[in-house]
């Protein structure tokens, strides 16, 4: 069957997003075919815009376009809160759910010494700094229920005791194994709702 190149190339980089397939790579790039050309143009500007203008926050490491993210920037925020989160995505699920309105602190990855990844790799060290300089009352370790994520919280909580901060977990609720991106709105209040006390031993 011949296809012109251009659609090949289209189908084949959408074939590249996470969870999409070779047919709805199809159906996606035949949708932006039919599309006014305007919409194709705008759409290219915001993947250019997103890769050339998103950075990290220098304060949280979650995503930013400028020094720091709107949760930072927001005076509104429950500064007295932290909530420790493994990756930037997170911060937007939980943001999306509407259950936190504290600020956050990102990680940027999970212990996992099969992968080569130890504590010194994660930006803990920046969480450290954070505790010792802001006023920040209840740290609340929201790592994935995995075995890295557990891991990962299980040396936080070693780490940070003593500090007079509040350490909670989320509460079960959330499958072992899972990943907070694909956690439904409902299991995520429930989880924040009856979040418990956490520490190491």
């Amino acid at each position: 069957m011949n296809v012109p190149p251009s659609l090949v190339r289209l189908v084949d980089q959408l074939a590249r997003l996470p969870g999409i397939g070779q047919k709805t790579a199809h159906r996606l790039a035949f949708h932006i075919l039919r599309e006014d050309p305007a919409y194709a143009h705008t759409l290219a500007r915001a993947l250019e815009d997103v890769k050339a203008n998103i950075r990290f926050c220098q304060r949280c490491f979650g995503y930013a376009e400028d020094e720091l993210c709107p949760v930072c920037r927001d005076p509104s925020r429950d500064t007295g809160q932290l909530c420790v989160v493994e990756q930037p995505d997170n911060v937007f699920v939980l943001e999306r759910a509407g259950v936190f309105k504290g600020r956050y602190h990102v990680l940027m990855g999970a212990i996992s010494p099969l992968d080569g990844i130890g504590p010194g790799q994660l930006k803990i060290q920046e969480l450290e700094n954070r505790l010792a300089g802001e006023n920040i009352q209840e740290v609340i370790l929201a790592t994935n229920p995995s075995m890295e994520g557990e891991a990962t919280a299980l040396h936080l909580a070693r780490l940070l005791a003593g500090r007079g901060v509040n350490l909670t977990r989320l509460a079960r609720g959330m499958p072992m194994g899972g990943n907070l991106e694909f956690t439904d709105d409902v299991t995520l209040f429930q989880a924040f709702s009856h979040r418990q006390t956490f520490g190491g031993e």
